[in-house]
């Protein structure tokens, strides 16, 4: 993939709850994690948010270059792969998009990179657990109290019970936690005992 030279993997110190890089290695959380408690058990990321990553991103997600998801799920394996194999993870899920929205752009750029990453740690990926039953206003256009009333019943679980105990979410860039936040409960609301996830992209947590 071009300018790999300039796209920053995420390196320690990081946030121990989200992943976030932080300015002082003396720090455990970030500035959003010291608030507030989050619903899933931790996180990590793969690329810092600036630079090249952005553009990259955005062709991913806007201009159907899908085949950046091998390089993404390459990099995310190489960083993260003992962390999965500890964390005991049965399943990758990716977040959910809506029914509409997906049609639209012609594909999930989320479940692309579940299905790339589960071909790099050789685990099941299962796209069907939840579903996105409301079109919510993009997250990168509210503040975070709006973020959490925007996602409000906005997932649901295709089954009522999900017969998985350990998951792994993936998505394309974390900002707040605020989507995570929600699936998770979703999920643990369905019987799964804990979430992690891995995020594409993520910005930093001073």
């Amino acid at each position: 993939m071009a300018c790999t030279g300039r796209i920053q993997t995420v390196k320690e110190p990081v946030c121990k709850r989200c992943g976030k890089p932080l300015a002082n290695e003396r720090q455990e959380y970030c500035a959003d994690c010291r608030k507030k408690k989050h619903a899933y058990r931790q996180g990590k990321a793969v690329f810092v948010y600036q630079g090249a990553i952005r553009s990259s991103m955005y062709r991913f997600k806007y201009a159907g270059r899908r085949e950046y998801a091998a390089y993404y799920a390459k990099e995310a394996a190489k960083l993260y792969g003992d962390w999965v194999k500890r964390n005991q993870i049965e399943v990758i899920v990716p977040v959910p998009m809506y029914l509409r929205k997906r049609r639209q752009r012609g594909y999930n750029q989320a479940e692309v990179f579940a299905r790339a990453l589960g071909r790099e740690l050789g685990l099941l990926v299962d796209a069907g657990v939840v579903r996105r039953v409301k079109n919510t206003v993009p997250q990168k256009e509210l503040n975070d109290r709006e973020r959490v009333r925007n996602l409000k019943n906005a997932f649901q679980l295709a089954s009522d019970i999900v017969k998985y105990k350990c998951i792994l979410l993936v998505d394309d860039i974390y900002t707040t936690g605020s989507t995570v936040d929600e699936v998770t409960e979703v999920l643990l609301a369905g019987g799964v005992q804990c979430v992690y996830y891995i995020c594409i992209s993520i910005g930093a947590g001073f």
